[in-house]
Protein backbone atom coordinates (compact mmCIF):
# COMPACT_ATOMS: atom_id res chain seq x y z
CA UNK A 1 0.00 0.00 0.00
CA UNK A 2 2.88 2.35 0.81
CA UNK A 3 4.34 1.89 -2.68
CA UNK A 4 0.95 2.60 -4.24
CA UNK A 5 0.61 5.74 -2.11
CA UNK A 6 3.98 7.01 -3.31
CA UNK A 7 2.88 6.32 -6.89
CA UNK A 8 -0.40 8.13 -6.27
CA UNK A 9 1.24 11.22 -4.78
CA UNK A 10 3.77 11.37 -7.61
CA UNK A 11 0.85 11.52 -10.08
CA UNK A 12 -1.34 13.83 -8.02
CA UNK A 13 1.27 16.58 -7.67
CA UNK A 14 1.87 16.90 -11.41
CA UNK A 15 1.04 20.46 -12.60
CA UNK A 16 -1.90 19.42 -14.81
CA UNK A 17 -3.53 17.47 -11.96
CA UNK A 18 -2.99 20.27 -9.47
CA UNK A 19 -4.57 22.70 -11.96
CA UNK A 20 -7.57 20.41 -12.59
CA UNK A 21 -8.05 20.05 -8.83
CA UNK A 22 -7.97 23.84 -8.39
CA UNK A 23 -10.51 24.32 -11.18
CA UNK A 24 -12.71 21.58 -9.71
CA UNK A 25 -12.85 22.90 -6.16
CA UNK A 26 -13.40 26.47 -7.39
CA UNK A 27 -16.33 25.43 -9.59
CA UNK A 28 -17.61 23.14 -6.83
CA UNK A 29 -17.59 25.93 -4.26
CA UNK A 30 -19.55 28.18 -6.63
CA UNK A 31 -22.04 25.35 -7.25
CA UNK A 32 -22.39 24.81 -3.49
CA UNK A 33 -23.07 28.50 -2.88
CA UNK A 34 -25.79 28.67 -5.56
CA UNK A 35 -29.00 27.24 -4.05
CA UNK A 36 -30.89 24.68 -6.08
CA UNK A 37 -28.00 23.24 -8.11
CA UNK A 38 -26.19 20.95 -5.68
CA UNK A 39 -23.28 18.57 -6.24
CA UNK A 40 -25.26 16.01 -8.27
CA UNK A 41 -26.46 18.43 -10.95
CA UNK A 42 -23.19 20.38 -10.86
CA UNK A 43 -21.05 17.28 -11.41
CA UNK A 44 -23.36 16.04 -14.19
CA UNK A 45 -23.24 19.41 -15.99
CA UNK A 46 -19.45 19.57 -15.89
CA UNK A 47 -18.69 16.01 -17.08
CA UNK A 48 -18.47 17.20 -20.73
CA UNK A 49 -15.49 19.40 -19.75
CA UNK A 50 -13.55 16.22 -18.91
CA UNK A 51 -13.86 14.70 -22.41
CA UNK A 52 -10.43 14.28 -23.93
CA UNK A 53 -8.71 14.44 -20.53
CA UNK A 54 -6.68 11.66 -19.03
CA UNK A 55 -8.98 9.53 -16.80
CA UNK A 56 -7.04 10.36 -13.63
CA UNK A 57 -7.04 14.10 -14.34
CA UNK A 58 -10.76 14.01 -15.15
CA UNK A 59 -11.70 12.25 -11.92
CA UNK A 60 -9.48 14.58 -9.86
CA UNK A 61 -11.47 17.47 -11.31
CA UNK A 62 -14.84 15.80 -10.63
CA UNK A 63 -13.80 14.86 -7.09
CA UNK A 64 -12.76 18.50 -6.57
CA UNK A 65 -16.22 19.62 -7.69
CA UNK A 66 -17.78 17.16 -5.21
CA UNK A 67 -15.68 18.33 -2.25
CA UNK A 68 -15.99 22.00 -3.18
CA UNK A 69 -19.78 21.85 -3.34
CA UNK A 70 -19.92 20.11 0.05
CA UNK A 71 -18.10 23.09 1.56
CA UNK A 72 -19.66 25.88 -0.54
CA UNK A 73 -23.18 25.31 0.76
CA UNK A 74 -22.15 26.54 4.21
CA UNK A 75 -21.48 30.12 3.02
CA UNK A 76 -25.07 31.03 2.17
CA UNK A 77 -26.34 28.92 5.09
CA UNK A 78 -24.38 31.09 7.52
CA UNK A 79 -24.81 34.49 5.87
CA UNK A 80 -28.40 34.49 4.56
CA UNK A 81 -30.02 31.39 6.11
CA UNK A 82 -30.22 29.75 2.68
CA UNK A 83 -28.74 26.23 2.33
CA UNK A 84 -26.81 25.92 -0.91
CA UNK A 85 -27.57 22.18 -0.95
CA UNK A 86 -29.40 19.71 1.27
CA UNK A 87 -26.35 18.68 3.33
CA UNK A 88 -26.03 22.30 4.58
CA UNK A 89 -29.51 22.55 6.08
CA UNK A 90 -28.30 21.82 9.63
CA UNK A 91 -25.65 24.55 9.31
CA UNK A 92 -28.44 27.13 8.95
CA UNK A 93 -29.77 26.48 12.44
CA UNK A 94 -26.77 27.85 14.34
CA UNK A 95 -24.56 29.34 11.61
CA UNK A 96 -27.12 32.02 10.74
CA UNK A 97 -27.70 32.83 14.42
CA UNK A 98 -23.94 33.26 14.86
CA UNK A 99 -23.93 35.66 11.91
CA UNK A 100 -26.74 37.71 13.45
CA UNK A 101 -24.68 37.96 16.63
CA UNK A 102 -21.78 39.40 14.62
CA UNK A 103 -19.78 36.15 14.56
CA UNK A 104 -20.16 35.30 10.88
CA UNK A 105 -16.35 35.26 10.46
CA UNK A 106 -15.86 32.61 13.15
CA UNK A 107 -18.68 30.49 11.72
CA UNK A 108 -17.23 30.67 8.19
CA UNK A 109 -13.75 29.92 9.54
CA UNK A 110 -14.73 26.86 11.58
CA UNK A 111 -16.79 25.62 8.62
CA UNK A 112 -13.72 25.71 6.36
CA UNK A 113 -11.41 24.20 9.01
CA UNK A 114 -13.91 21.46 9.90
CA UNK A 115 -14.40 20.65 6.22
CA UNK A 116 -10.64 20.37 5.71
CA UNK A 117 -10.02 18.20 8.78
CA UNK A 118 -12.96 15.89 8.01
CA UNK A 119 -12.06 15.63 4.34
CA UNK A 120 -8.47 14.71 5.21
CA UNK A 121 -9.51 12.11 7.79
CA UNK A 122 -12.01 10.59 5.36
CA UNK A 123 -9.28 10.19 2.72
CA UNK A 124 -7.05 8.44 5.28
CA UNK A 125 -10.03 6.20 6.10
CA UNK A 126 -10.56 5.53 2.40
CA UNK A 127 -6.94 4.44 2.01
CA UNK A 128 -6.78 2.28 5.14
CA UNK A 129 -10.26 0.79 5.43
CA UNK A 130 -11.73 0.55 1.92
CA UNK A 131 -11.77 -3.28 1.47
CA UNK A 132 -13.18 -4.27 4.91
CA UNK A 133 -15.71 -1.42 4.87
CA UNK A 134 -16.90 -2.43 1.42
CA UNK A 135 -17.70 -5.95 2.61
CA UNK A 136 -19.46 -4.48 5.67
CA UNK A 137 -21.58 -2.20 3.48
CA UNK A 138 -22.71 -5.18 1.41
CA UNK A 139 -24.23 -6.76 4.54
CA UNK A 140 -26.63 -3.82 4.92
CA UNK A 141 -30.00 -5.16 3.84
CA UNK A 142 -33.62 -3.99 4.19
CA UNK A 143 -33.76 -4.54 8.00
CA UNK A 144 -30.67 -2.38 8.56
CA UNK A 145 -31.89 0.39 6.26
CA UNK A 146 -35.30 0.29 7.95
CA UNK A 147 -33.57 0.71 11.33
CA UNK A 148 -31.58 3.62 9.93
CA UNK A 149 -34.78 5.31 8.73
CA UNK A 150 -36.43 4.76 12.14
CA UNK A 151 -33.38 6.37 13.75
CA UNK A 152 -33.84 9.31 11.40
CA UNK A 153 -37.48 9.66 12.47
CA UNK A 154 -36.53 9.62 16.14
CA UNK A 155 -34.11 12.50 15.52
CA UNK A 156 -37.22 14.69 15.17
CA UNK A 157 -37.75 14.31 18.93
CA UNK A 158 -34.14 15.34 19.60
CA UNK A 159 -34.29 18.41 17.33
CA UNK A 160 -37.71 19.92 18.05
CA UNK A 161 -36.78 21.61 21.30
CA UNK A 162 -39.43 22.23 23.94
CA UNK A 163 -42.63 21.97 21.86
CA UNK A 164 -42.91 18.26 21.08
CA UNK A 165 -46.41 18.51 19.55
CA UNK A 166 -45.29 21.03 16.92
CA UNK A 167 -42.28 18.85 16.13
CA UNK A 168 -44.40 15.72 15.65
CA UNK A 169 -46.85 17.62 13.43
CA UNK A 170 -43.97 18.96 11.33
CA UNK A 171 -42.42 15.48 11.14
CA UNK A 172 -45.73 13.92 10.04
CA UNK A 173 -46.12 16.61 7.39
CA UNK A 174 -42.58 15.86 6.20
CA UNK A 175 -43.41 12.15 5.86
CA UNK A 176 -46.49 13.11 3.83
CA UNK A 177 -44.36 15.26 1.50
CA UNK A 178 -42.00 12.30 1.09
CA UNK A 179 -44.84 10.04 -0.11
CA UNK A 180 -45.80 12.31 -3.02
CA UNK A 181 -44.91 10.83 -6.42
CA UNK A 182 -44.65 7.33 -7.86
CA UNK A 183 -44.33 4.53 -5.31
CA UNK A 184 -40.92 2.86 -5.92
CA UNK A 185 -42.28 -0.65 -5.18
CA UNK A 186 -45.73 -0.77 -6.79
CA UNK A 187 -45.41 2.06 -9.34
CA UNK A 188 -48.71 3.60 -8.17
CA UNK A 189 -49.12 7.39 -8.31
CA UNK A 190 -49.56 8.95 -4.87
CA UNK A 191 -51.01 12.41 -4.22
CA UNK A 192 -49.97 13.70 -7.67
CA UNK A 193 -53.53 14.74 -8.66
CA UNK A 194 -52.71 14.25 -12.32
CA UNK A 195 -49.92 16.84 -12.25
CA UNK A 196 -46.92 15.41 -14.17
CA UNK A 197 -44.43 17.57 -12.25
CA UNK A 198 -45.35 15.81 -8.99
CA UNK A 199 -44.64 12.32 -10.33
CA UNK A 200 -40.97 12.69 -9.35
CA UNK A 201 -41.94 13.85 -5.87
CA UNK A 202 -40.99 17.11 -4.20
CA UNK A 203 -37.33 18.06 -4.33
CA UNK A 204 -35.49 18.32 -1.02
CA UNK A 205 -33.86 21.51 -2.29
CA UNK A 206 -37.27 23.06 -3.00
CA UNK A 207 -38.46 22.27 0.52
CA UNK A 208 -35.30 23.57 2.22
CA UNK A 209 -35.23 26.77 0.14
CA UNK A 210 -38.91 27.32 0.92
CA UNK A 211 -38.45 26.75 4.64
CA UNK A 212 -35.34 28.86 5.15
CA UNK A 213 -35.03 31.32 2.30
CA UNK A 214 -38.59 32.59 1.94
CA UNK A 215 -38.73 33.72 5.57
CA UNK A 216 -35.43 35.53 5.12
CA UNK A 217 -36.65 37.20 1.91
CA UNK A 218 -39.73 38.52 3.74
CA UNK A 219 -37.55 39.83 6.55
CA UNK A 220 -35.15 41.57 4.15
CA UNK A 221 -38.07 43.05 2.17
CA UNK A 222 -38.84 45.26 5.17
CA UNK A 223 -35.57 47.09 4.45
CA UNK A 224 -35.18 46.89 0.66
CA UNK A 225 -31.80 47.82 -0.80
CA UNK A 226 -30.06 47.51 2.54
CA UNK A 227 -27.75 44.55 3.20
CA UNK A 228 -27.92 43.04 6.70
CA UNK A 229 -25.52 44.83 9.01
CA UNK A 230 -23.69 41.65 10.01
CA UNK A 231 -22.53 41.01 6.43
CA UNK A 232 -20.54 44.27 6.50
CA UNK A 233 -18.82 43.23 9.72
CA UNK A 234 -17.34 39.89 8.65
CA UNK A 235 -13.90 39.68 10.22
CA UNK A 236 -11.76 37.41 12.39
CA UNK A 237 -12.15 34.33 10.21
CA UNK A 238 -9.80 32.40 12.48
CA UNK A 239 -11.65 30.95 15.51
CA UNK A 240 -10.41 32.00 18.94
CA UNK A 241 -9.10 29.63 21.62
CA UNK A 242 -12.55 29.04 23.13
CA UNK A 243 -13.97 28.23 19.71
CA UNK A 244 -11.24 25.63 19.18
CA UNK A 245 -11.90 24.16 22.61
CA UNK A 246 -15.63 23.86 21.89
CA UNK A 247 -15.24 22.54 18.34
CA UNK A 248 -12.28 20.12 18.31
CA UNK A 249 -14.05 17.05 19.70
CA UNK A 250 -17.28 17.65 17.72
CA UNK A 251 -15.21 17.91 14.51
CA UNK A 252 -13.38 14.64 15.22
CA UNK A 253 -16.53 12.78 16.28
CA UNK A 254 -18.50 14.04 13.30
CA UNK A 255 -15.67 13.14 10.92
CA UNK A 256 -15.79 9.51 12.05
CA UNK A 257 -19.60 9.41 12.11
CA UNK A 258 -19.91 11.07 8.70
CA UNK A 259 -17.36 8.74 7.12
CA UNK A 260 -19.16 5.57 8.24
CA UNK A 261 -22.57 6.94 7.24
CA UNK A 262 -21.11 7.87 3.83
CA UNK A 263 -19.89 4.29 3.35
CA UNK A 264 -23.46 2.98 3.49
CA UNK A 265 -24.88 3.17 -0.06
CA UNK A 266 -27.77 5.61 -0.29
CA UNK A 267 -27.31 7.25 3.12
CA UNK A 268 -25.45 10.35 1.94
CA UNK A 269 -24.15 13.57 3.45
CA UNK A 270 -27.56 14.95 4.45
CA UNK A 271 -28.25 12.10 6.87
CA UNK A 272 -24.67 12.34 8.15
CA UNK A 273 -25.02 16.05 8.97
CA UNK A 274 -28.35 15.51 10.74
CA UNK A 275 -27.01 12.60 12.79
CA UNK A 276 -23.93 14.57 13.81
CA UNK A 277 -26.02 17.58 14.89
CA UNK A 278 -28.32 15.38 16.98
CA UNK A 279 -25.34 13.54 18.48
CA UNK A 280 -23.61 16.74 19.56
CA UNK A 281 -26.84 18.08 21.03
CA UNK A 282 -27.22 14.90 23.10
CA UNK A 283 -23.59 15.01 24.27
CA UNK A 284 -23.56 18.75 25.01
CA UNK A 285 -23.67 20.02 28.58
CA UNK A 286 -25.88 22.88 27.31
CA UNK A 287 -28.26 21.36 24.74
CA UNK A 288 -30.70 24.24 25.22
CA UNK A 289 -28.20 26.57 23.49
CA UNK A 290 -28.37 24.63 20.22
CA UNK A 291 -30.26 26.72 17.71
CA UNK A 292 -29.15 29.99 19.31
CA UNK A 293 -25.72 30.16 17.65
CA UNK A 294 -23.13 27.83 19.21
CA UNK A 295 -20.03 27.12 17.19
CA UNK A 296 -19.91 23.35 17.77
CA UNK A 297 -23.32 23.09 16.06
CA UNK A 298 -21.70 24.58 12.93
CA UNK A 299 -18.49 22.53 13.12
CA UNK A 300 -20.26 19.17 13.54
CA UNK A 301 -22.56 19.06 10.48
CA UNK A 302 -19.97 20.70 8.23
CA UNK A 303 -17.39 18.11 9.26
CA UNK A 304 -19.86 15.26 8.84
CA UNK A 305 -21.01 16.14 5.33
CA UNK A 306 -17.43 16.45 4.07
CA UNK A 307 -16.41 13.18 5.71
CA UNK A 308 -19.45 11.48 4.15
CA UNK A 309 -18.30 12.52 0.68
CA UNK A 310 -15.02 10.64 1.27
CA UNK A 311 -16.88 7.66 2.70
CA UNK A 312 -19.13 7.52 -0.37
CA UNK A 313 -16.03 6.81 -2.47
CA UNK A 314 -15.45 3.48 -0.67
CA UNK A 315 -18.35 1.48 -2.18
CA UNK A 316 -17.90 3.27 -5.52
CA UNK A 317 -14.26 2.28 -5.99
CA UNK A 318 -14.29 -1.14 -4.31
CA UNK A 319 -17.71 -2.49 -5.34
CA UNK A 320 -18.93 -0.31 -8.17
CA UNK A 321 -21.91 0.66 -5.97
CA UNK A 322 -22.49 4.45 -5.68
CA UNK A 323 -22.66 5.67 -2.09
CA UNK A 324 -24.56 8.86 -2.99
CA UNK A 325 -26.20 10.65 -5.90
CA UNK A 326 -22.98 12.43 -6.80
CA UNK A 327 -20.91 9.25 -6.81
CA UNK A 328 -23.56 7.70 -9.11
CA UNK A 329 -22.79 10.49 -11.60
CA UNK A 330 -19.06 9.94 -11.05
CA UNK A 331 -19.54 6.24 -11.76
CA UNK A 332 -20.96 7.20 -15.14
CA UNK A 333 -17.91 9.38 -15.73
CA UNK A 334 -15.64 6.46 -14.80
CA UNK A 335 -17.32 4.23 -17.38
CA UNK A 336 -17.10 6.99 -20.01
CA UNK A 337 -13.33 7.11 -19.44
CA UNK A 338 -13.02 3.33 -19.78
CA UNK A 339 -12.61 2.43 -16.12
CA UNK A 340 -14.89 -0.16 -14.50
CA UNK A 341 -15.20 0.39 -10.73
CA UNK A 342 -14.91 -2.69 -8.55
CA UNK A 343 -12.24 -4.91 -6.96
CA UNK A 344 -10.30 -5.27 -10.22
CA UNK A 345 -9.88 -1.48 -10.42
CA UNK A 346 -7.34 -1.67 -7.57
CA UNK A 347 -5.32 -4.31 -9.42
CA UNK A 348 -5.49 -2.99 -12.97
CA UNK A 349 -5.31 0.77 -12.29
CA UNK A 350 -3.51 1.37 -8.96
CA UNK A 351 -2.20 4.69 -10.33
CA UNK A 352 -5.78 5.96 -10.77
CA UNK A 353 -7.00 4.70 -7.38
Amino acid sequence: MFDNLLLGFSLAISPINILSCFIGVTLGTIIGVLPGIGPVAGTAMLIPFTFGMNATTAMIMLAGIYYGSMYGGSTTSILVNLPGESASVMTCLDGYQMARKGRAGAALGISAIGSFIAGTLSIIGLMMLAPPLASFALKFGPPEYFSLMVLGMTLVVALVGEDLIKGLIAGSFGIFLGTIGIDPISGIERFSYGIPTLLDGISFVSVSVGLFAVAEVFEMSENPGQAPSYIEKISNLLPNWQDWKDSTLPMLRSSVLGFFVGVMPGAGATIASMLSYATEKKLSQHPEKFGTGVIEAVAAPESANNAASGGAMVPLLTLGVPGSGTTAVMMGALLIHGLRPGPLLFEKHPDFV
